[in-house]
């Protein structure tokens, strides 16, 4: 269960693949069940931004997208159709997780933040 949640799941259980490219391509050429993971894809990140702007009151100043897929066009283009009326949209796409993490360790040690624990 652990592998297929992680790294077997998404477009890989479906179409061998995880690059979002990938699956694009397949969908342009009339894979259906391509187009159908991608448009499912699309949805379901709509959804959670729809659900996080609920709980904010609909007091939402911007919607930030960023990651690898943040690079493709569609992906953008499909969501600014869905999600772009809750707020403006800005896009940062790449993968910066490393620095980010550094910057909020850097943070913490200058006593700029606390530190936060999850479980």
């Amino acid at each position: 269960v652990y592998n297929k949640i992680l790294g077997k799941g998404g477009f890989v259980a479906y179409l061998n693949t995880n690059d979002a490219r990938d699956v694009l391509k397949l969908a342009a050429e009339g894979n259906k069940e391509a187009k159908l993971c991608f448009d499912a894809f699309i949805y379901q990140i709509s959804k959670s931004v729809g659900e996080m702007a609920t709980v904010l009151g609909g007091k939402v100043d911007r919607i930030i997208f960023t990651g690898g897929i943040a690079y493709s066009e569609k992906v953008v283009e499909e969501l600014k159709k869905r999600i772009g009326w809750i707020a403006d949209i800005t896009v940062y796409p790449g993968e910066d997780e490393l620095l980010a993490l550094a910057q909020g360790a850097i943070r913490v040690m200058t006593g700029e933040e606390e530190a936060k624990e999850y479980n």
